[in-house]
């Protein structure tokens, strides 16, 4: 079965549906499912990536699990924050299935700048490809492993496409993480060789909704597709190098309650309102803070997420300061 849509919201209405309607029941190592095996999505519009709905419209896990990527980190006490549920993934403070170091650091190797290197070398390659489902993930049993196997990024008529392949995907609560988390790993490749953005393509072994998920998905599917608004074009240069360092930096001294200031440590305005979509999740709670971010947001879509956090509690800071 295959989805085309030009947004997360439209892919996930349907796909919803599908699951609702001709799914079949199943158990997985997380609990009773409704299923669908070989599922195809493909986005055509891979900045449409955050949804529009009251329900989905959660952007700051998605982000906390992509810095938590970047920062090519395993630990547990970093994505808790974001995401309390992997807690009990965790074996000894460790994911042993996280992706940064798979991305980043497998075996020693950078895969994330390797397929880059070739790219440039040959950009009609199709070679590149990153790895995440090791040999050994199956060789003792994990709380977690990778539900995703391989990334391929493919270049074609000056655009940058991106084909994920997973063995399983959650379609309630992990689908839209991997695909935010995915397409903006896609953009800033894209930046980092020059290239415009292409399509992203999700292929997926067994698509599934767990039972404690399923009346939320037939309200979300209620609510019908939402208009299409799509995350500002990425400036041209290269993220990992220019941005990564800076913006690990900055949410670090968050999490710690050191005064940052977005416009002077981000390199442009893109980044400066990613920088301040992080400010804003750390200032769950504080009126002054996020009304001052609100005004701050060069893109006016960021505002809506802001407003979800003024009746969130204060996150706990780390600093000895605020433990005192």
């Amino acid at each position: 079965m295959e989805i085309v849509r030009d947004s997360l919201d439209a892919l996930m209405v349907d796909l919803y549906g599908e699951l609702l309607d001709a799914g079949s029941g199943s158990t997985g190592s997380r609990g009773d499912n409704v299923e669908l095996l070989g599922v195809t999505l493909r986005l055509t519009k891979p900045r449409a990536r955050l949804s529009r709905s009251e329900d989905r419209g959660k952007p700051f896990s998605a982000l906390g699990e992509l810095l938590w990527y970047l920062s090519i980190s395993d630990r547990l006490d970093f994505i808790e924050p974001y995401i309390s549920k992997y807690r009990k993934d965790a074996e000894d403070g460790i994911l042993y299935g996280a992706y940064g170091p798979r991305l980043f650091a497998m075996r020693d190797i950078d895969q994330v700048s390797n397929v880059i290197k070739l790219l440039r070398e040959k950009s009609s390659s199709k070679r590149a490809v990153i790895q995440l489902f090791n040999a050994e993930d199956i060789q003792r049993p994990h709380k977690e492993i990778p539900c995703t196997t391989t990334m391929q990024f493919l270049c074609r008529d000056g655009r940058l496409h991106l084909s994920v392949t997973m063995r399983s995907n959650d379609a309630y609560y992990g689908l839209p993480h991997d695909v935010f988390c995915f397409t903006m790993l896609q953009e800033m490749m894209s930046r980092s060789l020059g290239l415009g953005l292409g399509e992203y393509f999700h292929y997926v072994g067994s698509m599934h909704i767990y039972e404690e998920f399923i009346e939320d998905a037939k309200r979300y599917r209620e609510e019908g597709h939402q208009r299409t608004v799509e995350m500002p074009e990425m400036p041209m240069g290269d993220p990992f190098h220019d941005v990564v360092p800076a913006l690990c930096s900055f949410e670090d001294r968050l999490r710690h309650g050191e005064a940052v200031n977005a416009t002077a440590e981000a390199p442009n305005a893109y980044w400066a309102d990613i920088f301040r979509l992080y400010q804003t999740f750390w200032a769950s709670g504080d009126g002054a803070t996020l009304d001052a971010l609100s005004q701050a947001f060069v893109t006016p879509i960021y505002r809506n997420y802001v407003d979800g956090r003024r009746s969130m509690p204060q996150r706990k800071l780390l600093s000895r300061r605020a433990n005192a």
